[in-house]
């Protein structure tokens, strides 16, 4: 026990670390801020102002845009990742409702449950929660399953930046630099064999949010 509280503790100060590392240090871009290349939209994908179809995702100054008209992802398809830090930044607007998926699969609207990032593996939730105290259901919480330890989240039309760090089971986040969890999942048993590879997605809930400099950079796999 001793032994693998000693790894438990050396992995979190490894993933902080990386999480502090510099950004261009084998990082892969996820958005060009140009447009969608690598990126697939699943579920809703437009929706009708009047007699015109308008796309629930779109760029607009170099940003990444979802209207939250709808439900469904945008899902990175161009690569999936085990071990990794996962770097973005959001901006929602009022009564906003989004999510980051991580290690997950593709959506599925047929198989809605069982193919969200929530219940595939992980949703990240990003909600305009603004000063209120963290829950399982809060901005930052792994949706559903672990509670931030804090709510460092800034008001709406405010950017903030998320930082995701996985390396086999630990999952280290920090939100404004700011670290809000620290979860190993072999610790849970309803979570433990939850899939340590997959897609990384943001999510379209309901309300308007941006996203920018989305980013990866791979760490080595757990030994």
């Amino acid at each position: 026990m001793i032994a693998r509280s000693s790894f438990l503790f050396a992995l979190t100060v490894i993933l902080l670390g990386a999480l502090s590392a510099g950004e261009n240090d084998g990082k892969i871009v996820l958005f060009n801020g140009k447009d969608l290349d690598g990126w697939v939209a699943e579920g809703a994908k437009e929706f009708k102002d009047g007699d015109k179809l308008i796309p629930v995702w779109s760029i607009k100054d170099g940003n990444l845009v979802c209207t939250g008209k709808g439900f469904g992802f945008l899902r990175y398809d161009k690569k999936q990742f085990a071990d990794f830090h996962f770097h973005l930044e959001y901006k929602m607007a009022v009564k906003c409702n989004s999510g980051v998926g991580i290690r997950t699969v593709v959506f599925d609207p047929k198989k809605s449950v069982d193919t969200r990032p929530s219940y595939a593996c992980y949703e990240i939730q990003l909600i305009d929660d603004f000063g209120k105290p963290p829950t399982k259901f809060s901005n930052g919480s792994l949706y559903r399953h672990v509670a931030p330890a804090s709510n460092p989240s800034k008001a709406p039309g405010e950017w903030n930046v998320l930082d995701i760090a996985c390396h086999g089971p630990k999952i280290v986040i920090q939100l404004n630099k700011e670290k809000i969890i620290d979860f190993d999942q072999s610790s849970d048993d309803k979570l433990k064999k939850n899939p340590l590879k997959g897609y990384v997605c943001v999510q379209n809930h309901g309300g308007k949010i941006e996203f920018r400099n989305l980013w990866v950079r791979e760490f080595k796999a757990v030994k």
